[in-house]
């Protein structure tokens, strides 16, 4: 009966973890707390991506800790097992700030860049956002410019919420009037022999 020695390597691989298992989880734990600090102290644009470079800065950022959380491990198990630490320790800590009622107070609180219709660019500086990538969160949410934003605010998970301005009682009553002068026009028209 012949053997074949690379099937023997080729599971033990698969299915045995490199680095011993509480190695991989005070590995995971260190390196989810790190990068849950970096994330925080580095502000909420880093959430939001809101450009290519940010994005990619996330990714090489996952990339980059993979090896401290998995070692010398390229086991399939050693992978699912820290993959699954990550998740739980996810959780976990989510559910209880959440019901301590410290989950708001972790992820801070949203910034206003726009106020009353007014840019504020102090806060825009602040968050390294231009007015460009404003005016392209805008135009996504359906707003043709910044001027028809009453408030905008940079959200705690990063994401950008416009509220458009309501048109004051002048404004509906400009329009009214537009509108009336429009209908006699056409009307006018129709009476007119071409």
């Amino acid at each position: 009966m012949m053997t074949y020695p690379y099937v023997s390597t080729l599971w033990n691989d698969i299915f045995v973890p490199g680095v011993p298992l509480l190695e991989k989880t005070i590995r995971t734990l260190v390196v989810y707390g790190a990068v849950l600090i970096g994330l925080r102290l580095a502000g909420k644009r880093e959430l939001s991506q809101l450009n290519p470079f940010d994005l990619v800065v996330l990714l090489l950022l996952s990339n980059t800790v993979q090896n401290a959380i998995i070692g010398n491990d390229n086991s399939v198990i050693g992978g699912l097992f820290g993959a699954a630490v990550l998740l739980l320790t996810n959780h976990f800590l989510v559910r209880y700030l959440f019901k301590s009622g410290r989950l708001d107070a972790m992820e801070g609180n949203p910034d206003v860049l726009v106020s009353s219709g007014k840019v504020m660019h102090d806060r825009l500086n602040k968050e390294l956002i231009t007015v460009a990538e404003l005016e392209a969160a805008a135009r996504r949410q359906g707003i043709k410019s910044i001027a028809e934003v009453e408030e905008c605010r940079l959200e705690t998970g990063g994401a950008l919420t416009f509220v458009a301005k309501l048109p004051t009682l002048e404004d509906t009553q400009h329009l009214e009037v537009i509108q009336r002068l429009e209908a006699i026009e056409r009307r006018l028209e129709m009476l007119t022999p071409r």
